[in-house]
Formats: structure tokens, C-alpha cells, sequence
């Protein structure tokens, strides 16, 4: 009798035993099980309504899918036992479009710290991948911004894009830190085509240009003979960029109240070249408000920061291509965004020939020429017509009391 009591005993503890080690798999790895409550996220922002998925994933649910299916087709990504490419994929955005903490991503999707991080490095270098790809170079033809546009043409007919600095903050060692500048170039269509990111942020804009130029391996688009990127006062006027006037007016502000009208060529050059070039601000501002991570510096390794940079801007161009009407492009996109002048941003001391410097000089002084002889006629034809309707109604009221004296 005692030996079957001691059989029992064993049996409960070893049954005990089996039952506690369940239970700490259960709980210090939730990863490994098909967690309801994972699902039900998921299910949620896929299934639920559309503001949701949208404030979820930065993205409509179509251009989300399709972006999945790409990554599944290419096999840049595979699915898991535990973990679908579309669950992964909403872990990356979900870090960069809210910039939440680890901890957070873990309670919201049930994963182990390290099973989020493993797939938001996975989704990382698998975006990035597509960078040659979703980067195009600009079409040689004149961009439809301008080409439909009478302030624009046919003056800047031979200009493909813009480019300009962003500064983003960085988390780097103490004794490095700054905010870093990441060089961009993008189309009137606010689509990124060349992207630099790593640049400590008091070096100058030309001097960042002028590395880019001169190393091959940057693979920065070329220019074909006569085209041209705008460019602000922080860079040279030089064959193939043009930048505004120094010393005239330039900013939308400038322009406002009783100073409203350009007095000479170069300020109408400058308020047109101002207007231009706020499409690429467009876009940084659109990039920063779908991607918050942009405006705080994270805590991830300055390589890894670098990489979101590069990843943000593939999705902004891919989601740009695949819905025209996406909300936060038809809002912060569509909107002028004001630059507040820099009075310390001045291009390094010029280091050019004297010919390439001469026939950047002369383009853009034609191109003044031009817009303001061509908007002195038109305002002469204004005034003229403004005159006439004044005599018409001059002469309509005479009349008017003619008859009414006649009657």
C-alpha cells in the first residue's frame, strides 16, 4: 500500500513539474504560439476600417498588399511558422510610422523582443533592396508641373528635378553629436530620385554636392548637356544646377503686402525658382509626417539609421506611384511649405572654371531676361485693359445719366 502511495506521489510531481514548464513557455515566449490576440490585430487593420489601417500602417491596405506581394514574389522576405510577411512588414511600419518603442510593438503584436527585431532588420534591408529600383532618374522631358504652367514656361523647360539638404536628427556617441544632413534630389512629381544620407550637419550644401559629383560609386544620375537641377542659395551656380540670385529677395514672404509685385528680372527670377523649388520641401514634409521616426533621433546603431532614411524614402516614392490620391500627400503634399531664410547658409568660395562658371552665369541671366521682358508686355497688356473696362463703365455711367435725365 505505501509503494502505490509513493507511485502517486511521484506521478503528481512529475505531472506538477510537466505543468509549470508549459506554463513558463507560455509565458516568457508568446511568440511561438498562434496568439489570438496577435490575430485579432492584424485582422483588425486588414479587415477594419480604413483610417485605422491607414494610421496603422502609413499606407492604403491595396498599395500595402501589393507592396507584400512583391516582397513575396522576389522572395526578399519569407513567411514563418509564427510570423506572415504581411505581420512583418506591419512591425516595421508600425516602428517607423509611430515611432514606438520596442516594448510597445511587443504588447501590441505578442512577440518576443527579439522576434521584433529580428523582422524589422529583415523588412529593413529587404526595402532598402529595392532602392535602385523605386529611385528612378527623372524623365528628360519637360515635367508637366512646368510644361502646364505659364509662369514656368518656357523658361524652365530644360529643368528635371530639385535638390536640397534635410536635416535629421541622429543618435551618434556624445562626443559626435549633431544633427546629420541627408542630401536629396526629387521630381516636381515630389518623388525622391537620389538619396545621400550621412553627412554631419554643418558641412556645407555645396561641399556635400560636390562629394556626391565626384565619386562614382554615389551613382548620381547625370545630366544630360543643357538640363539642370534648381538649387538653393547654399550651393554655386554652376553647369547643370541653378541657384537663385544672392542679395535679392527670394523667400514667399518676401513677396507679401505692399511689396507684393518682383520690382526687376532678378527678383521675378527668384520668386518663380522659390516656387519650384518647394516641391522638394513638400516632400520632406510629407516624409517626415508619414514617418515620425524622421523627427526624433532613434536608438538604433548610425548604419541602421541610415538605412530608415534610404527605407522611407523607397516607400514614399512606391506609395506615390501606386495611389495618386494618398491622403497625406494630397494634404501636407499639396500645401506651400515656407522656408525661413538662412543667413548663415552661403555656398563655399567658387571652384570652378572660368568657362563653366560663365555659361551657368549667362543661362541664368537669360532666363531672367526673358520671364521679365515677357511679363512687362503682359502687364502692359493688363493695364491696358484695365483702362479700357475703366472708360467702358466711364462711358456706360455717362450714359446712364444721360438717359436718365432724358427721362
Amino acid at each position: 500500500m505505501d509503494d502505490i502511495d509513493l507511485e502517486l506521489d511521484e506521478m503528481e510531481l512529475v505531472a506538477a513539474a510537466a505543468g509549470f514548464y508549459y506554463y513558463s513557455c507560455l509565458t516568457k515566449q508568446p511568440s511561438r504560439g498562434l496568439s489570438p490576440r496577435r490575430c485579432e490585430f492584424m485582422t483588425e487593420v486588414l479587415n477594419g476600417h480604413d483610417d485605422f489601417c491607414q494610421e496603422m500602417l502609413r499606407m492604403d491596405k491595396h498599395v500595402f498588399h501589393k507592396l507584400c506581394d512583391i516582397l513575396r514574389q522576389r522572395a526578399l522576405l519569407r513567411d514563418t511558422s509564427g510570423v506572415m510577411i504581411e505581420e512583418q512588414l506591419a512591425i516595421f511600419l508600425n516602428i517607423v510610422g509611430q515611432n514606438e518603442r520596442n516594448r510597445v510593438i511587443q504588447e501590441r503584436f505578442q512577440h518576443s523582443g527579439e522576434t521584433i527585431s529580428r523582422h524589422f532588420n529583415n523588412v529593413l534591408k529587404a526595402i532598402k533592396s529595392l532602392s535602385r529600383e523605386v529611385l528612378q532618374p527623372p524623365q528628360l522631358t519637360t515635367p508637366p508641373e512646368i510644361h502646364n504652367n505659364a509662369r514656368f514656361y518656357p523658361y524652365f523647360k530644360d529643368c528635371i528635378g530639385v535638390i536640397d539638404g534635410m536635416n535629421i536628427p541622429a543618435h551618434v556617441p556624445a562626443k559626435d553629436q549633431s544633427r546629420f544632413r541627408n542630401k536629396k534630389a526629387c521630381t516636381f512629381d515630389l518623388q525622391f530620385i537620389f538619396i545621400y544620407p550621412g553627412w554631419e550637419g554643418s558641412v556645407t550644401d555645396s561641399r556635400v554636392l560636390r562629394a556626391v559629383l565626384d565619386d562614382p560609386d554615389q551613382n548620381f544620375p547625370q545630366i544630360p548637356q543643357g538640363k539642370y537641377y534648381l538649387v538653393d542659395k547654399g550651393y554655386l551656380n554652376t553647369e547643370g544646377f541653378i541657384a537663385p540670385f544672392l542679395g535679392v529677395r527670394y523667400q514667399h514672404y518676401e513677396f507679401r503686402g505692399a511689396n507684393q509685385l518682383p520690382r526687376n528680372a532678378k527678383e521675378l527670377f527668384n520668386h518663380r525658382h522659390c516656387f519650384m523649388r518647394s516641391a522638394i520641401l513638400r516632400s520632406f514634409d510629407v516624409l517626415k509626417t508619414r514617418f515620425p521616426i524622421l523627427k526624433l533621433a532613434p536608438q538604433y546603431s548610425f548604419q541602421i539609421q541610415r538605412d530608415i532614411v534610404i527605407a522611407a524614402c523607397v516607400l514614399h516614392n512606391f506609395i506615390r506611384h501606386e495611389e495618386r490620391n494618398d491622403w497625406i500627400f494630397n494634404g501636407v503634399g499639396g500645401s506651400p511649405v515656407e522656408e525661413m531664410s538662412d543667413i548663415d547658409e552661403l555656398p563655399d568660395v567658387p571652384m570652378l572654371s572660368s568657362i563653366e562658371g560663365q555659361v551657368a552665369l549667362s543661362l541664368r541671366d537669360s532666363i531672367a531676361a526673358s520671364m521679365w521682358d515677357d511679363f512687362l508686355t503682359k502687364w502692359d497688356e493688363w493695364c491696358h485693359s484695365l483702362v479700357t473696362l475703366v472708360l467702358l463703365q466711364r462711358q456706360q455711367y455717362d450714359f446712364d445719366l444721360l438717359r436718365s435725365a432724358w427721362n
